[in-house]
């Protein structure tokens, strides 16, 4: 079947994944391919990086892997969410060889407790950190207009579906598993398993912090 676009005399062809705002998004949205892009980019950095372990500290590391390696998974993470463990698992691969560079342990030494030491979120939990951040800016009435727009708002005149005792937004009902990996779903249930006391926090340095340890402590208490 030809599904090419005819605009004037342009020819507009379908294609199998395109480029926005440097992420690469496929056309089943598996972010398959963006996350095979990072990858091997974030491993280029560190066999870099490797190259003047011996000159750096412990310190210089990790402010040069944060730099040049973390920045490439953080970046437009949101894009992530829901996706399965496998699918991220490359991601993971690289944040624990991250953390064995910064540290200086041998490949096959247990990476957990350096991501503990480091206290490095894994790549789930760095995803969820973003959601919570970008719902937060929707919830206290300083995100972009397009962000929030995104959020289901009741029939109440600029009231979003959200009790204001709990602080919790209600999350719309979708019928596939790409819908659920939608902001307007992945935000809004990110933010509702939020204690009650951290979704009230005034300050946003304050949410930051707590939020982290809240994602800590989800992440690594299993481990202990």
């Amino acid at each position: 079947m030809d599904t090419t676009i005819h605009l004037g005399q342009a020819n507009i062809k379908p294609t199998d994944c395109v480029r926005d705002l440097g992420v690469l998004l496929d056309s089943s949205l598996s972010m398959r391919q963006h996350i095979t892009k990072v990858t091997p980019t974030c491993f280029f950095h560190l066999r870099r990086l490797r190259k003047l372990s011996r000159i750096l500290d412990i310190g210089d590391r990790k402010r040069l892997v944060c730099a040049f390696v973390l920045t490439h998974i953080d970046y437009c993470n949101s894009a992530l969410a829901g996706l399965s463990d496998s699918t991220l698992a490359p991601l993971q691969r690289v944040l624990q060889a991250a953390a064995r560079f910064v540290l200086g342990i041998q490949p096959r030494d247990h990476v957990t407790a350096a991501l503990q030491t480091l206290h490095w979120l894994p790549v789930r939990q760095r995803i969820t950190y973003k959601l919570c951040v970008l719902m937060r800016g929707v919830a206290f009435g300083y995100a972009p207009n397009l962000l929030d727009a995104t959020v289901p708002v009741s029939a109440l005149p600029g009231a979003h579906l959200r009790s204001a005792d709990s602080g919790c937004f209600d999350v719309p009902r979708v019928s596939s598993s790409v819908g659920s990996r939608a902001f307007s779903v992945a935000g809004p249930q990110s933010w509702n398993r939020l204690p009650a006391a951290l979704r009230h926090t005034d300050c946003v340095a304050s949410f930051k912090r707590q939020l982290k340890t809240v994602l800590f402590m989800e992440a690594y208490c299993a481990c202990q």
